[in-house]
Formats: C-alpha cells, structure tokens, sequence
C-alpha cells in the first residue's frame, strides 16, 4: 500500500480514535468523580459515614476494574444497543469504554482525594463549613493536581482500549491496524499505526503532565 493511499485510512482512523477517547473522556469524568468523592465521603471517619454503602460501590469499582476490557465489550452487547441503538461503530464503542474506564478512573480520584491533609478539612469544619463546602472547597481543589493525573493516566488508557475496540468492527487505529496491518498483510501500516498510537500517547501525556505540575505549584 502506498502512501497516498494509507493517509485518508490513517486520518479518519485518527479522528475516529480521538472521538472515541474524547467523548469516553468526558463521561468517564462525568461518572467517575462523583463516584470517587463518594467511595471517600462514605467511608469510616469521612464527612458522611455510609460503611454499608461504601462498601458496596467499592464491591461495584472493584467487579468492573477486574474485568478485562475485550471481555466486558462483549458481556455489555446488550446494554450497549440499548443505549445507541448497535454494538458497531465509534459511538457503539465509546458505552464499553465509559464502562470500563468509570471504575478505574473513580479509584484514582479517591486516591487523591484521601492524599488531602486531615487538618485542612478539619479547619474547614472548625470554622462553620458543611459536607457540601468542604468537598468543593477543600477536597477538590486540594486534590485538584492529582485529579488531573489521574484524568490523564485515564486518557492513556482508553486509547489502549479503543486499539481492542477494533476487534469488534469499533473503528479507529485498532480496527485499522487489523485489518490492513494484520489481515491484508500490510506491515506498513501496522507500523505507522502503532507510531501514531505512541506519539498521541506521549502527546496527552505530556500535556497532563504539564498540567498537573502547574496546579500543583498553585
């Protein structure tokens, strides 16, 4: 295959991987960080003990992060058409990819959030603030640079997903590289595929990176 030929395949795969990870990107957020801030408020000695609770959102995270990810895209077909109506396609692709990355990215935000000094949130309290004004004024700004780490480690990810995704007739860099690279034999693209996935890898997370260390300076 010559160039001018892989280039349309390789820009639309590009886009098509970069619609999957941005919109999983953004309801993984969406999910995960309230999740995450729950796992810490409702624990033992958070701002709003709930041990029942607590323990069983923490049974959910833990099932769906043990699940590998090609097996969950299959285990969730049906889930999947009933949210877009088909279980091909990038937006198809991007259900599985929220589902997966939800209970990852909700452990890391805990994680950050329980790396918050216990005297900042209890001077908060001491000085007349209430649960809701201590998660969004304390906690999540103090944990803010972590969060951001954590987004990013997640991003990172979905991006390892979205390559799985193409067994699955998912579109992207992974169904292109399975069907050029892999099927049809075409080492080329094989290649320039997986130097495209490492350089938007090293891209987001330098950027994340950069992003964290700034807010952390703050």
């Amino acid at each position: 295959m010559t160039w001018d030929e892989m280039a349309p395949l390789l820009w639309e795969a590009t886009w098509q991987t970069g619609v999957m990870v941005g919109w999983a990107a953004v309801f993984t957020v969406l999910l995960g960080l309230p999740l995450g801030v729950a796992l810490v408020v409702f624990d033992r000695g958070g701002l709003r003990p709930l041990p029942v609770l607590k323990s069983i959102l923490g049974v959910i995270v833990n099932v769906g992060r043990s699940l590998p990810f090609i097996v969950l895209m299959i285990a969730i077909i049906p889930f999947t058409r009933l949210v877009v109506g088909t279980t091909i396609g990038t937006a198809a692709v991007v259900v599985p990819l929220t589902v997966g990355a939800v209970p990852f990215f909700a452990r890391l935000v805990e994680t950050a959030l329980r790396e918050v000094d216990r005297d900042v949130i209890q001077a908060a309290q001491a000085m007349g603030a209430g649960r809701g004004a201590v998660v969004w004024k304390v906690l999540l700004p103090e944990a803010l640079p972590g969060i951001v780490a954590g987004v990013t480690v997640t991003v990172v990810a979905l991006i390892g997903y979205t390559a799985m995704a193409g067994t699955i007739g998912g579109g992207g860099l992974g169904d292109l590289a399975i069907r050029y690279g892999y099927q049809r034999f075409e080492t080329a693209v094989m290649i320039v595929t997986v130097v495209v996935l490492i350089v938007i890898v090293q891209i987001m997370q330098s950027l994340g990176d950069l992003l964290a260390r700034r807010l952390s300076h703050k």
